[in-house]
């Protein structure tokens, strides 16, 4: 590690002003910078922990969507968000115990690791990042790898999620980690059945949209025993082939469905 001032401010206005110094880095849960600190690929003066700001904080269900705070931890999402059980069992599964504890939704969408749970739900939801700024939908809110559409000094306040009429979220988890070597979320709405796929691409998330077509017609496994996912453009390392990667979105797809039965 190195020196470097870090400031808790506690209300998103002083936090907002803080991260106005180009030297300035958000601090949410910790989980993925601080191991970049100790590696030292990042390098920045001051912390600025998003973690005593109330307003970033809680969960509340009405009029059919659930808010989360940023600041909100995996592990009160996994125990509050009841209105969303397919929500709450993806944010059980992030990580272990000491990951959940101290790890944000916030800080997990603005981080937008490929292999990241959250990305899935959101997409998947049509769910509504909403900044200090402007609100940002998911379709038009994760860009590739580790980029997403934040502008510098933008801080994630809450996440909106419509709840679906039924959803599904299943993992293929990486031993070590536990990221998604692959992770498939389902979710049926009255407009349609929406597949978000996690781990897999080098792009990171993504919708499976030809079977979102054949899910619309009929929500059951076998309509997507004729498809198979495309395997151009997974990712391909010690893990897994993109092959095998492609034939995990398929069987998680199933399980996923069967689940929502």
């Amino acid at each position: 590690m190195y020196s470097f001032d870090i400031e808790r401010p506690t209300t998103l206005e002083d936090a907002v002003e803080a991260l106005k110094d180009e030297e300035a880095q958000a601090l949410a849960g910790g989980q993925t910078l601080i191991p970049t600190l100790k590696q030292r690929l990042a390098a920045p003066e001051r912390l600025i922990s998003l973690t005593s700001i109330p307003e970033l904080k809680g969960v509340s269900a009405k009029d059919g969507w659930i808010t989360i705070g940023a600041a909100t931890t995996h592990a009160e999402v996994a125990k509050s968000v009841s209105a969303y059980p397919a929500l709450a069992a993806l944010a059980g599964q992030i990580g272990d115990p000491a990951v959940r504890n101290r790890g944000t939704i916030g800080g997990t969408l603005a981080n937008n690791d490929p292999a990241a749970c959250y990305s899935a739900a959101a997409l998947a939801s049509g769910a509504v990042i909403q900044t200090n700024t402007r609100e940002i939908a998911a379709a038009d809110y994760f860009l590739g790898m580790f980029e997403t559409a934040l502008e510098e000094g933008e801080i994630i306040i809450q996440v909106r999620f419509p709840i679906p009429e039924v959803a599904s979220y299943q993992k293929f988890a990486q031993p070590a980690s536990r990221f998604a070597l692959v992770g498939v979320f389902v979710a049926k709405f009255a407009d349609g059945v929406r597949v978000a796929v996690t781990g897999a691409a080098e792009e990171g998330v993504f919708r499976w949209s030809e079977a979102e077509a054949a899910l619309d017609s009929s929500l059951a496994p076998e309509s997507i025993d004729a498809l198979e996912a495309d395997d151009d453009g997974l990712i391909a390392d010690i893990h897994g082939t993109a092959a095998y990667r492609a034939h995990l979105i398929k069987v998680l797809a199933r399980r996923a469905i069967s689940a929502m039965s």
